[in-house]
């Protein structure tokens, strides 16, 4: 799945990234917890959560996150921004909640890391 079209689905701004929608997708991961995405997430999926720090972006970067979306309608401030563009990882937000983000992904062919045997903690 295209990131324009996980914008489109999520109905998302685009933060920063802009000229990355055309980036493809094949899983994504939804969590606030730094420590799980570490432990369960795909290279180069995407990562949806409402953690707005700059520890979000410094995770997606260790983690090869391909994209973050901020969910429940929350912003990162300006300084978050920015380390996002400085490391090419697009971020979007959008107003749906985390298990309503998900489900629209999944109900649109987004696969979880679960189902890919490549996630990082399936060693």
């Amino acid at each position: 799945m295209k990131l324009s079209e996980v914008q489109k689905i999520l109905q998302a701004e685009v933060l920063c990234g802009e000229e990355s929608l055309d980036l493809e997708l094949d899983t994504a991961c939804g969590s606030d917890l730094m420590s799980d995405v570490l432990a369960f997430t795909k290279r180069g999926a995407l990562l949806l959560t409402g953690l707005t720090n700059a520890q979000a972006i410094r995770t997606a970067e260790i983690a090869d996150i391909k994209a973050v979306v901020f969910v429940r309608g929350k912003r990162p401030d300006e300084g978050v921004i920015k380390l996002a563009e400085s490391k090419n990882i697009p971020i979007l937000a959008t107003r749906f909640l985390m298990f309503e983000s998900c489900g629209m992904l999944y109900e649109n062919g987004m696969v979880g890391v679960s189902q890919l045997k490549e996630a990082v903690g399936d060693g």
